[in-house]
């Protein structure tokens, strides 16, 4: 809005973006800076920290500076109490992040630190009061990064799942897994692109057209009160290159080790170059095979295409699952395998030992032993002969079973969960096909065993003794 004498023009504002991507603390910071400089089109950017020299090395051009009494710039000293209380003295001017054509917005932030688990929640409460659709996109620390920080990661994911429509949670420990072997610099900037494709992913397939037409209410549909969310993302090549990417993607180590069974809402984005455009039977085969693997009818099944000159032949999937029946899959349980496993104290209780009774029958000493070769025996049986022994049997106390070692405890922990994780593997290799061939075909045919079958005539020659 400007004045010309009395007069007010108020500007329009169609062309200003509705979708806002937040980082927050320095993880989310970084993984933002990341974003800004691969580009995600149509979408604006901001920083939030309370570290003063973090912002001033942002590339981001919007940058709020949380807390700046309360911390005076130095960060929040890995306590999330501080980050929150630091979000909070600067409300006002987060509120004014989310003018009324923001339509959504994206938070992220690595969990487990000070400014990111603590602002964050307070963030997205905001967003959220505000009417704005909110997806959190935030990550896990390593699991050998000590207990106080994933109990405080726990703490502020489940703060997030609040106030937030959707939370896409990606564990460190899933990222050591693919990039391992990289040196750190490299890791951690896939680690971002990681990041950037979940979020290019639902933000492009709004504000760029494709061949398909998906809008932000098509995405709403998907997103809205979603709750905890899954995402596959693979790229592939070559022949049959739609269900290698499709296959790809639903085993990606993001996953968390499980499948995307139960999922009511998918979101599939689909990325290819002009050179190398999908075809119609590709796009085909890869929504069957999505239909398959979720196992149910899918209330909501959207996908849309952006076109990505940089992937020259290949293209590119990202699958993003929703709606999974609660309790079963909840944000916190995607990364139970990054949380330690915690001893579970067991309660021995001595069972009562009853009271042992002998009774050994009184020779009387005083009558008697005759010895005779005359049998005696009378019809009911033998008489019972006593022996009485001189040595006394002692009897051993029954020892109590003492409580479990805590290095069997823990030992006991992770078996079970690495016995989930080995059933939870098996039972995502198995498609209908092979579940077909199992029940339908003996295991003899399928292994390529032969057994010998005996002919139905017994040849047996049957002889007289007066032949």
């Amino acid at each position: 809005m400007f004045n010309i004498g009395n007069i007010k023009f108020d500007l329009p504002i169609n062309n200003q973006s509705i979708i806002k991507v937040i980082g927050v603390g320095g993880g989310g910071g970084n993984a933002v800076n990341h974003m800004f400089r691969q580009g995600i089109r149509d979408v604006e950017f901001v920083v939030c920290n309370t570290d003063a020299q973090a912002l001033t090395s942002s590339p981001v051009p919007y940058k709020i500076q949380l807390g700046a009494s309360l911390t005076e710039g130095l960060g929040a000293g890995a306590n999330p109490d501080q980050g929150r209380a630091a979000a909070l003295e600067s409300e006002e001017d987060i509120k004014a992040l989310f003018t009324p054509n923001v339509k959504m917005v994206f938070i992220t932030a690595g969990m487990g630190g000070g400014t990111g688990t603590g602002a964050a929640p307070v963030i997205s409460r905001i967003a959220k009061e505000m009417g704005v659709l909110t997806v959190a996109i935030v990550t896990a620390p390593f699991s050998f990064e000590g207990r106080i920080k994933i109990q405080n990661a726990f703490k502020g994911i489940d703060e997030l799942k609040q106030y937030c429509d959707t939370v896409l949670l990606i564990s460190n420990d899933k990222l050591l897994e693919i990039f391992g072997d990289l040196p750190k610099s490299k890791a951690f900037a896939e680690a971002d692109n990681i990041l950037t494709n979940a979020a290019k992913s639902i933000a492009e397939i709004i504000t760029v057209p494709g061949y398909v037409n998906v809008d932000f209410e098509d995405v709403k549909k998907v997103m809205k009160n979603a709750g905890q969310a899954v995402i596959g993302s693979a790229t592939a090549q070559g022949e049959s290159r739609a269900r290698k990417v499709i296959e790809a993607a639903l085993n990606s180590p993001l996953l968390n080790s499980r499948d995307i069974r139960g999922a009511k809402k998918i979101l599939v984005t689909m990325f290819y170059s002009q050179e190398a455009e999908m075809t119609m039977g590709e796009t085909k085969e890869i929504m069957k095979y999505i239909e398959e693997k979720t196992g149910i009818l899918v209330d909501e099944l959207i996908h849309g295409d952006i076109i990505d000159d940089s992937l020259g032949q290949h293209i590119r999937v990202t699958i993003i699952a929703t709606g999974f029946d609660a309790p079963e899959n909840t944000a916190v349980k995607a990364i139970i395998e990054s949380e330690p496993a915690q001893p579970v104290k067991v309660e021995v209780i001595p069972v009562p030992q009853p009271e042992v009774v002998v009774n050994v029958p009184q020779v009387n000493k005083s009558l008697p032993f005759e010895f005779s070769l005359e049998d005696k025996s009378t019809v009911g049986g033998p008489t019972p002969v006593v022996l009485e022994s001189s040595s006394v049997v002692e009897e051993k106390p029954i020892t109590p079973i003492s409580q479990p070692s805590e290095e069997v405890e823990l030992f006991l922990q992770r078996k079970k969960l690495g016995d989930r994780k080995d059933l939870r593997q098996l039972n995502s290799t198995l498609t209908l096909e092979d579940i077909r061939e199992k029940t339908e075909t003996p295991a003899y045919v399928r292994r390529g065993i032969h057994i010998f079958e005996p002919p139905s005539e017994p040849n047996i020659t049957k002889h007289n003794l007066d032949d």
